[in-house]
């Protein structure tokens, strides 16, 4: 990724540097949406009841994809895990690193399995709805079966999103209906992040419904074994390979 295009690298670089935090997403309908809530940073006992109940889970040597500024890693290090920490911004890995994480990659989810050696794992995590990276029904299809490739046979994939539908704003309704017009999956949003003076490139990211989560994996060799629930509509999704 280009630097002027790393808007998510520099906002939580600023954060890591002491100078705040807010974060904005823009929509391609226009919809424009901040939070001031710094969860990048958050240490585990601050994290929701589901997400500590999910991460009691992760065994073995453990791929953290979208690591953002490594809260994940940390608290698997500290467990002793091995843990290789992913992501597509350099200003995101940096700080991961300067925060002690130990292994870093700066790699999109796309090139994993294309013969980047990474290794295998034993357990894959998509924390912080990063579920959303799979993009697509079809892309994350395509993805799972790569994923496939780089586990071990009991390996685990913790993946965390949330149901798009669960939702009384009539925008987010209206956006569903868009994008079933468009043929696409109603929770396929298209997003970009802006910070300051700098916007990301736009890119798809996915949110899904349980339904829609058992569709996506079927016949890509992985299975949903439970979900794990919050108190709304986020939830964490653990998928084990078919046996």
């Amino acid at each position: 990724m280009k630097p002027d295009h790393d808007a998510y690298g520099r906002e939580i670089y600023a954060a890591f540097q002491g100078e705040g935090f807010f974060e904005i997403i823009e929509r391609d309908d226009g919809y424009v949406e901040g939070r001031a809530e710094n969860s990048y940073f958050s240490e585990f006992e601050d994290w929701p009841d589901y997400e500590k109940k999910a991460i009691a889970l992760a065994r073995g040597r453990v791929l953290d994809i979208g690591s953002g500024a490594g809260r994940v890693s940390l608290h698997l290090q500290s467990r002793n895990h091995e843990v290789l920490a992913l992501d597509n911004s350099p200003l995101a890995l940096k700080v991961c690193r300067l925060r002690g994480v130990r292994n870093t990659r700066l790699m999109s989810i796309t090139r994993l399995g294309s013969g980047a050696r990474v290794g295998v794992f034993d357990t894959v995590l998509m924390f912080g709805n990063n579920f959303g990276l799979f993009g697509s029904f079809r892309r994350a299809r395509w993805l799972l079966r790569r994923f496939h490739s780089i586990t071990s046979p009991d390996a685990l994939i913790l993946a965390e999103t949330r149901n798009p539908y669960e939702t009384p704003r009539s925008e987010h309704m209206a956006y569903h209906r868009l994008n079933r017009r468009r043929g696409r999956m109603g929770g396929q949003i298209r997003i970009r992040v802006l910070f300051r003076r700098h916007r990301s490139p736009w890119f798809d990211y996915l949110f899904v419904s349980k339904e829609e989560l058992r569709h996506i994996l079927e016949g890509t060799g992985w299975r949903l074994r439970e979900t794990i629930d919050s108190t709304g509509s986020a939830y964490i999704a653990v998928i084990t390979k078919d046996q």
